[in-house]
């Protein structure tokens, strides 16, 4: 009986520290970057016009309608690239003379980033053309490949947190096993070169840096 006690507490006794040690883990980050290119660019272009009557008002922004699409047409944009999405009629008095304003919005909608960053540096070539830009025209451009890049970035982040885990168990004489728990996080799409706090608002650039944070526990033995 003696015996069999002594077996039994030292074989509990060897099962307590052999699942103490498989509990240990150590819980890590893993950082993963990428910079990309966006692959779809919409330019949304607000304009109007105002007169003492309706057909007025109207014939201005036709004009300015037709001097939009030559401009584009000019830059190489085929016909179907650029569709207007809105029109607003509203009238007010000033001084006892009744006035009409129509306001249009036409959109670019492209895959050709380049040819969308010349037009956007001749944007005041509409100007000289006497259309005048409102508040809210502005090109913008996105990054809709996201979901092409995510498994080989998980990787890469995952990678880069078993570096940080290899890096821990060194330096406390001990190694590291497998994967115990790992959450992905969020992917995020920022503006490569600042934000608009300070550069480059997301949208406003072509240029985008690609993030994702990876936590992972690992077993350590």
């Amino acid at each position: 009986m003696a015996v069999g006690l002594i077996a039994g507490g030292y074989l509990l006794g060897d099962g307590l520290t052999r699942a103490k040690a498989a509990d240990r883990s150590v819980t890590v980050r893993g950082l993963a970057e990428r910079d990309v290119k966006a692959d779809l660019a919409t330019w949304t272009i607000a304009y109007s016009a105002t007169a003492g009557d309706l057909p007025t008002a109207q014939a201005s922004v036709d004009r300015d309608s037709t001097a939009i699409r030559a401009f584009f047409k000019e830059l190489g944009f085929p016909d179907d690239a650029i569709q207007p999405t809105g029109v607003n009629v509203s009238n007010f008095t000033n001084n006892g003379v009744q006035q009409f304003t129509v306001r249009q919005r036409m959109t670019l909608r492209t895959t050709d980033i380049a040819r969308a960053e010349r037009a956007v540096k001749r944007q005041f070539d509409l100007v000289r053309r006497g259309v005048v830009l409102e508040e809210g025209s502005g090109m913008a451009y996105t990054f809709t490949k996201l979901n092409d890049i995510k498994p080989a970035m998980v990787a890469e982040a995952t990678k880069d947190a078993r570096a940080s885990a290899q890096q821990f168990a060194k330096d406390s004489a001990t190694s590291v096993g497998g994967i115990k728990q790992a959450t992905q996080g969020y992917f995020s799409v920022e503006a490569r070169d600042g934000d608009s706090g300070g550069g480059w608002g997301v949208s406003d650039t072509p240029y985008k840096k690609v993030r994702v944070v990876t936590t992972v526990d690992f077993y350590l033995r």
